[in-house]
């Protein structure tokens, strides 16, 4: 256990394997924190600086010290996550989940565009000709590249595509040349003001994730600010974090996309034994209590490395 901020919060670290390896990482580490309004999760991937992994903390806070806006529904249409996996586990993991959408990563370091397209047609083969599917680049491409590589992965029939270029100004070049819809995630989430950028030539699509928006209320605050249509995300988390990425989807006055909230099946494990796991595509709108946090807990060495960061972060 460490401690967290004040004398009613408490904190403690958890770490588990992934699946897969999935952004680079083979486990998945973070902070969980209590307070009298519930759990709250603080979990900035290594590549956050201080001054962006403040925002993971304010939603961490804001979880357990205020709690979230009422639901305007009770449960949320996921998508189902697929990683840069091989064409035969890629249709066994859309055909295990149940959803009638999949998020197909792409543009996967020292993989092929001929890898991209056998993944996406496997998935297209297993949601078959009504199911919808989503390519996130993570930024990978220039604007030609990503013109090239749209049309082929397009013929399959795209939703949209997540973050092709890694610019606003690319994506407004790229936008002019293809016909799939364009959805927009870094470029949102690390704004020094997310409020303030100007998407309306760049993208179709904004991508919400509350971690690093700095919170429900705050992710709120940016898709009223863009007015265009929204899907949440999530950034990999625990089913604590997941929790907050439902009470986001579910708070929105529009949700007209399935959210990428599903990721919870690419860890091995979880904090409780009541995962948010999709149910026909979709997860409940609840809050589930990490109850086997002693299974999860990170060894002494994360832990520390946890404590170190939270403190900095909470000071800078």
């Amino acid at each position: 256990m460490i401690a967290a901020s004040g004398p009613s919060l408490e904190a403690r670290v958890y770490s588990v394997p992934l699946r897969t390896r999935f952004r680079g990482i083979d486990v998945r580490d973070g902070v969980l924190v209590r307070g009298p309004a519930g759990w709250g999760e603080f979990s900035p991937f290594w590549d956050y600086d201080l001054a962006e992994s403040r925002r993971w903390w304010a939603a961490a806070e804001e979880a357990a010290l205020t709690g979230w806006p009422e639901p305007v529904r009770d449960s949320v249409p996921v998508n189902v996550t697929v990683p840069a996996v091989g064409p035969e586990r890629a249709h066994a993991i859309v055909t295990a989940s149940g959803c009638r959408t999949a998020k197909v990563k792409v543009a996967e370091p020292g993989q092929s565009p001929a890898d991209d397209v056998a993944r996406v047609e496997a998935v297209r083969d297993a949601l078959g000709p009504d199911g919808a599917i989503r390519v996130d680049a993570n930024a990978a491409w220039d604007v030609d590249t990503a013109a090239a590589r749209i049309a082929e992965l397009d013929a399959v029939g795209l939703e949209y595509v997540e973050q092709p270029c890694a610019t606003l100004a690319e994506l407004a070049a790229l936008r002019r040349r293809i016909d799939v819809r364009v959805a927009a995630d870094e470029v949102v989430r690390r704004a020094a003001d997310p409020l303030a950028i100007d998407l309306r030539e760049a993208c179709d699509v904004v991508v919400l994730k509350v971690q690093p928006l700095g919170g429900v209320r705050a992710a709120l605050r940016v898709a009223e600010a863009h007015g265009l249509p929204c899907v949440v995300s999530s950034a990999l988390e625990s089913s604590v974090g997941i929790a907050a990425g439902v009470a986001l989807a579910a708070a929105l006055p529009e949700l007209p996309f399935a959210c990428g909230l599903a990721t919870v099946a690419l860890f091995t494990g979880d904090v409780t034994s009541a995962p948010l796991l999709p149910v026909d595509g979709a997860l409940p709108v609840r809050r589930p209590e990490p109850d086997r946090l002693t299974e999860v807990a990170a060894g002494p060495v994360v832990d520390a490395r946890w404590r170190a960061r939270m403190t900095a972060v909470r000071a800078a």
